[in-house]
């Protein structure tokens, strides 16, 4: 892994909200087919990076590069189109409508003027099984799934991009312990199949069960980062609260 290009470099990362400094210098990167879990206090500006990686934020300065090749991208829609998916914590469904019709929501395939419900349905069924995901039906409303697969089907939306990166912003937050650990096994079998992953997470353990590697943020500043093989949760946890002091002694 250390010979390869990464997939995602992120050099000297600002930026600002009015007075508000959200991230400052940041260096990040990503190898392919790596899962990196990105942790920190509320404040610390995980969310705001991983917008800026997206498109849904213009850093102020710095530099992006995907797979080698510096980009700026403008909106979220660019950065999907150079393999980058972000889930949100609110997934972004619409629960009125079915699961095939969320999967391929606004890019419906078509005859004429019509839209091809069978290819539509096959091409979700499609994917939900690569990713071994059970549903009664790709004509189930949303809305009546179990937030775990809801879960699900925003990853398989996400999945049928074919992108090179997914970004889970927070995934397990409010799943239960049955729909979290199907939900790390779907992370695992993604990256089998090549698929790098970033995890926002409160949740070190989850980190732990799944992860190559592990970013520490505090205050929008990279304050440690390590391999899960050669690091603990509590050195994790250690390195947050040496974030505190680190900062209190550049303040003195």
């Amino acid at each position: 892994m250390t010979n390869q290009t990464p997939i995602i470099e992120m050099r000297g990362i600002n930026k600002s909200f009015g007075a508000i400094r959200a991230l400052q210098a940041v260096d990040f990167h990503l190898m392919p087919g790596e899962i990196l879990g990105l942790v920190g206090d509320n404040s610390a500006g995980k969310s705001t990076l991983m917008k800026v990686l997206s498109g849904a934020y213009q850093r102020d300065t710095g530099d992006i590069r995907v797979a080698g090749e510096d980009v700026h991208f403008k909106s979220p829609h660019e950065s999907r189109d150079r393999g980058i998916e972000m889930i949100y914590q609110d997934f972004a469904l619409c629960g009125n409508i079915d699961v095939a019709s969320n999967m391929f929501l606004g890019r419906w395939p078509r005859k004429g003027i019509f839209i091809d419900r069978k290819k539509m349905e096959d091409d979700a069924d499609r994917v939900l099984k690569r990713l071994k995901v059970d549903v009664n039906s790709v004509r189930q409303r949303v809305e009546s799934l179990s937030g775990g697969r809801q879960q699900s089907v925003a990853i398989a939306r996400a999945i049928s991009f074919d992108p090179k990166v997914i970004i889970l912003d927070e995934p397990t937050a409010n799943l239960s312990v049955m729909a979290t650990n199907r939900l790390l096994e779907t992370m695992a079998e993604l990256k089998a199949q090549g698929v790098a992953q970033i995890i926002i997470s409160h949740r070190l353990q989850d980190i732990f069960e799944v992860g190559d590697r592990v970013t520490v943020l505090k205050r929008g500043r990279i304050v440690g980062e390590r391999y899960i093989k050669d690091t603990t949760e509590d050195e994790v946890l250690g390195l947050i609260v040496q974030g505190d002091r680190l900062e209190a002694t550049a303040e003195a």
